[in-house]
């Protein structure tokens, strides 16, 4: 049997929150849980009731090979428990990344944006250096008229 740790929501429209649940890999979202490992509320403004944990539990569930989905690894990285998986995605992560630069093509949205404000201020410096450069040009016909 492969076990997952994932989320499932719960609470009304509009306010969710979400309990993390170690599941058979096969149950849809809602499904049959095997174990309440916890709950994550995004909406709360205090950040030390935002995120509770059975950490004893958690631990367990990783070390008999539970696998957690990325947004249940996100969390638990956030409260300090290490897992294999985790380190495995970011070498993944870091070869993609190494192999994107590699190729000469940008790897993440913040590259992506960072790259378009420097051509959008490499091009708004070519068209002041173009306007300065034909203002004084223009100027030169008209003072030798006077």
């Amino acid at each position: 049997m492969a076990v997952k740790l994932r989320m499932a929501r719960m609470g009304r429209r509009h306010r969710p929150f979400y309990r993390i649940n170690a599941v058979e890999s096969h149950t849809p979202r809602d499904g049959r849980v095997l174990e309440k490992l916890g709950h994550y509320d995004p909406l709360e403004k205090d950040a030390t009731k935002q995120i509770i944990l059975k950490r004893e539990r958690v631990e367990f569930w990783l070390g008999q090979g539970a696998v957690p989905s990325d947004t249940v690894s996100e969390i638990l990285l956030r409260q300090g428990i290490k897992h294999k998986y985790a380190e495995e995605k970011a070498t993944r992560q870091a070869q993609a990344r190494k192999l994107a630069h590699a190729k000469g093509k940008l790897f993440t949205a913040t590259e992506r944006i960072l790259a378009e404000k420097k051509k959008a201020a490499a091009e708004a410096e070519a068209a002041a250096a173009a306007a300065a450069a034909a203002a004084p040009a223009e100027a030169k016909p008209e003072g030798s008229g006077a």
